[in-house]
């Protein structure tokens, strides 16, 4: 075997993310390129691929924690793979005679031996039998020497034992609310070669392990970005009672202590109301957010917060989260509307003969396997008008003192999924033929929806494309995407009688409203705007001018 850890690769300037799917199991082969977990963050889900072939032992992460670049992130064996070999997802140490010998590793793949001991109970003091009362790590989890393993208790006192040696735990040999005794097997351990473990542990059994940081490094890496701080729960809850009364371990006290709470204001869910770990940080959890602000003096917009209904009164209801997309697209809209001042133009564009000449390529669409609509007409037209009058392509800097000029021309386009609303962005749009953008669009559309799009794939936008008119409607008032200074809605093509002169002729005509900061953009700048994008429209032949 030889084993090394993959890492969390580049998320392409993004500081944390949440893993919220494991894609492989224990055993299985990968090849690179292969999804090993799918993480989001506040713009996008993305997978994080194989970048080795191997067969996988064992994940780094779990579904829930906030991981970030260069973050350990699943061991593979290399060797196993072209070898045919699968190693067991729970490796345990074997007797005496059946160890192996150490495999040296090359010096390429950074691979150092590791050994895995049978971690034993020691001695409790008396013959007789205590219960296991708590579990305080979980197979995977990387301990130090002294670190909790379990919690237990006898009709006189709880006792926390320790883990001897620092290293992973691999697998634990009991549960909560077994009697064991002084001498039992409690946990398996894999320890660095280097560290000797004590005479009163099992003779070692080897396996390669990477190791190229240390077990609290790579917690620490791993570590929930979320976790209490100690100084906002101190001072939310005064330590003002050491909780001597209280019935809780020296472990949850050490924690208590650590993070300021007072255990007698703490409920316990354990045996006999003991208070346990998870009793201490779901109290934790519950104070941080308790005096937190309101929603509205929060974001600075001096609005009264809304208040609190218990809907259930009403008839049945069914709670559940909001995906990390939709609360970012939230707090995203709220801030655009409370800083950015909107104006909303209005006009419509006549195109009955943009129509029938998108009508007139099916067969060139179906050939080249691609399908142009409106949208991507729309897009060309809108790069047009961005290379003529730049102060749409501007953005106002922080402080309002200088308007900052885009030499590019990207456009996003909102695209509507099932996690919310994602908005791609495709680059040099003014570069780009109406064949290339139709293309593009809709492969962007599809890695949205699929929920594998990358954060720089959703970054550097210049303006925003949101069109409706496959749902329906006659009109909308799209948000501005700040720090963006426009936003295009569109909405479903009518047919209209439009006087020619002598009469009336039926035409398509597409709905269309543009929203702007009128910090930036005046109405006379909107009104030439929409204007020169109605005549692109209108006649497609001003295009390829």
């Amino acid at each position: 075997m030889t084993i090394i850890t993959l890492t969390v690769p580049d998320l392409g300037g993004v500081d944390e993310v949440e893993v919220i799917e494991l894609s492989a199991n224990a055993g299985q082969t990968i090849a690179v390129d292969d999804a090993l977990a799918v993480v989001e963050s506040d713009k996008a889900s993305m997978d994080l691929p194989a970048t080795e072939a191997g067969v996988l032992v064992r994940y780094l992460i779990k579904e829930g924690d906030r991981i970030a670049a260069g973050a350990p992130l699943a061991e593979i064996d290399v060797v196993g793979a072209s070898e045919g070999e699968a190693p067991a997802a729970e490796p345990v140490a074997a007797a005496p005679a059946a160890l192996a010998e150490p495999v040296e590793s090359p010096p390429a793949a950074a691979v150092v031996q590791s050994r895995e001991i049978e971690v034993a109970i020691p001695d409790i003091g008396s013959d007789g039998l205590v219960e296991v009362i708590e579990i305080s790590a979980a197979v995977g989890d990387e301990l130090a020497e002294g670190d909790t393993l379990l919690v237990l208790e006898s009709d006189k006192a709880t006792m926390d034992v320790p883990v001897p040696q620092a290293g992973t735990l691999l697998a634990l040999r009991v549960s909560e609310g077994d009697k064991v005794a002084s001498g039992a097997a409690m946990a398996v351990l894999r320890i660095a070669a280097a560290e000797q473990p004590s005479a009163a542990q099992a003779e070692p059994q080897s396996a390669p392990q990477s190791a190229p940081q240390s077990a609290s490094q790579a917690a620490q890496a791993v570590a929930p970005a979320a976790a209490a701080t100690p100084a906002p729960v101190a001072a939310a809850l005064p330590a003002d009672d050491d909780g001597a009364d209280v019935y809780a371990g020296p472990a949850v006290r050490k924690l208590a202590r650590e993070l300021g709470v007072a255990l007698t204001k703490v409920a316990g869910s354990g045996p006999r109301g003991r208070i346990l770990k998870d009793d201490v940080s779901a109290f934790v959890k519950q104070s941080l957010a308790a005096p937190a602000a309101p929603a509205g003096a929060a974001a600075g917009s001096g609005l009264p917060a809304l208040p609190e209904i218990d809907y259930s009164q009403f008839g049945a209801v069914e709670t559940r989260p909001a995906s990390n997309i939709a609360k970012a697209t939230a707090r995203n809209m709220v801030r655009s509307w409370l800083n950015v001042p909107h104006v909303t133009h209005f006009d419509k564009a006549d195109i009955t003969e943009l129509e029938s000449f998108r009508a007139s390529l099916r067969s060139a669409a179906e050939a080249r396997n691609t399908r142009i609509s409106a949208v991507a007409f729309a897009v060309k037209a809108v790069a047009v008008a961005l290379r003529e009058q730049p102060i749409f392509r501007t953005a106002l800097s922080a402080d309002g003192e200088q308007l900052i000029e885009k030499q590019y021309c990207h456009i996003g386009i909102a695209v509507d999924t099932e996690r919310g609303l994602m908005v791609p962005v495709l680059r040099d749009a003014d570069r780009k033929g109406i064949w290339q953008i139709a293309a593009e669009v809709a492969e962007l559309a599809a890695l949205a929806r699929s929920g594998k799009l990358k954060p720089a794939q959703m970054q550097g936008g210049c303006f925003t494309i949101s069109s409706l008119g496959a749902i329906g409607g006659t009109g909308f008032t799209p948000i501005v995407n700040a720090p963006e200074v426009g936003i295009l809605g569109l909405s479903k093509t009518t047919i209209e009688p439009v006087w020619d002169g002598s009469e009336f002729q039926p035409r398509q005509l597409l709905p269309m409203a543009l929203s702007y900061d009128h910090r930036t953009v005046n109405g006379g700048d909107a009104g030439r705007f929409m204007v020169r994008i109605v005549e692109l429209l209108g006649d497609v032949r001003w295009l390829a001018m």
